[in-house]
């Protein structure tokens, strides 16, 4: 253990001892240190933050910001003047560099989100090192002793269910997880592999660990109930999409193995994962987490929120301050069974999207949105975008490029991929329409970049 992990857990163990008013005197503490950085490395927060007080401890003071802001002011955003927007694309745009450092000292990773816009995180290796050690302290209670071994007994043998193709979070974690750890069978198997063949490689691999998003567990799960799929691991790692209480109840029963249900962002890599009672825990000493209604005002615990504003206190190379998630959730207003100090909430706004399409003979395909979502961000021209089922077998595609690309060409490109992925999964008879219309915000102000049909 380095001297940083030593210092992180110590202090972990002390802030959890000392309870909520120990965690509260840490964050405000770290809350005053990152204002003072940024203010100093990052010309966007330095203005930002202009008529702010020298020092601040109360994050209700700082302007909110998001995501469209941040990428339109994305070179006075980062805190590295070295670090520019033209260069973590054409880092992104060579497939070569997947996994591979920019610069030499920063992961890079790509994410639309559920938003459909097209956003590029960096991360040093200080911020990868905290998110792991943020990520370890919360699977403590799903890597039970027991557990472990059950695992090492069985090679550590781990399946990456991931988006390959691009920079995607996941799979540049996953390579460079590799990497780091070659004497343990880690394999990496693309999300986008049709079922059917997805299953056959899954039952000659026999993971004992898996990492995947939670539809693609469900999907498998209703394999492994059909008897195709005859896998037995120890430990499923789920993030992404929130499914119902019985979903997970469906995924564990069918594999007979412990979940750890995750929830964690780009933005914020640093995981939380479910505790044994059915709530999140936020890292209360390392990130602010606000609730807060349609005007932006706090929401009482209880009650669900429209937003979240999140800040992170332990990210200075991109830094994430008041940042408005999008997510809906509920902080719970008393305290977990768990014992827990810190704060637990139920998260309500990463619904799963699943897109049911007829096949001609009878009976049904079924299909995450990730799917669709992957093809489009495999394009490098399109800033925006929206995929819609107007009908049970009829898609239309809504295109915003980045500017001085030729729409004609990338439609192509994005009509051509859609359509493979398409005919991969058996659905060669759903089209795949033009839709003139930019993306549209939902009724509730929000962006949604697939659409199931209604």
């Amino acid at each position: 253990m380095s001297d940083t992990e030593e210092a992180f857990f110590r202090d972990s163990s002390e802030a959890q001892k000392e309870g909520k008013q120990g965690i509260a005197r840490r964050q405000r503490a770290r809350l005053a240190e990152q204002i003072a950085y940024v203010r100093e490395h990052s010309p966007y927060y330095r203005e930002l933050y202009r008529d702010l007080p020298p020092h601040v401890e109360d994050v209700r003071l700082l302007p909110i910001t998001n995501i469209e802001k941040l990428m339109d002011r994305y070179d006075d955003w980062v805190t590295d003047r070295e670090v520019t927007l033209e260069r973590v694309r054409a880092h992104v745009n060579d497939l070569s560099l997947v996994g591979k450092r920019l610069l030499g000292k920063y992961t890079v990773t790509t994410t639309s989100g559920t938003t459909g816009r097209r956003s590029f995180f960096i991360m040093s290796d200080h911020t990868r090192e905290m998110a792991f050690n943020v990520s370890t302290r919360s699977l403590a209670t799903v890597f039970t002793p027991d557990t472990v071994e059950k695992v090492r007994a069985r090679a550590w043998r781990t399946a990456m269910l991931v988006p390959t193709g691009g920079h995607f979070g996941t799979h540049v974690l996953s390579v460079q997880q590799r990497a780091e750890f070659p004497h343990v069978d880690q394999r990496i198997f693309a999300v986008t592999t049709p079922i059917p063949d997805l299953v056959e490689q899954l039952n000659a691999f026999d993971p004992a660990y898996v990492e995947c998003y939670p539809t693609v567990a469900l999907l498998l799960a209703i394999e492994q109930e059909a008897g195709r799929l005859r896998i037995k691991p120890e430990v499923f790692r789920l993030g992404g999409e929130g499914l119902t209480d019985a979903e997970y109840a469906r995924i564990r029963t069918a594999f007979g193995a412990k979940l750890a249900d995750t929830y964690g962002a780009n933005e914020f890599p640093g995981l939380m994962v479910k505790c044994p009672h059915g709530w999140y825990h936020t890292h209360d000493d390392w990130m602010i987490f606000e609730p807060v209604n349609a005007d932006y005002q706090p929401t009482p615990p209880g009650e669900r929120s429209h937003s979240v504003l999140l800040s992170v206190l332990f990210r200075r190379d991109q830094p994430i301050m008041r940042y408005n998630m999008g997510d809906s959730l509920v902080v719970r207003p008393d305290p977990c069974e768990c014992g827990s100090p810190f704060t637990a909430v139920r998260v309500h706004g990463r619904v799963p999207i699943l897109l049911n399409f007829p096949q001609p003979e009878g009976g049904n395909t079924t299909l995450t949105s990730l799917l669709f979502i992957l093809q489009v961000e495999l394009v490098p021209a399109v800033e925006r975008y929206q995929i819609i089922q107007t009908a049970p077998i009829a898609l239309r595609v809504r295109l915003q490029l980045r500017p001085g690309n030729d729409p004609d060409r990338t439609w192509s490109a994005v009509h051509e991929k859609l359509s493979r992925m398409l005919k991969e999964n058996g659905l060669a008879h759903v089209t795949v329409e033009r839709g003139t219309e930019p993306p549209e915000l939902s009724p509730g102000g929000k962006m949604r970049s697939v659409i199931p049909l209604s």
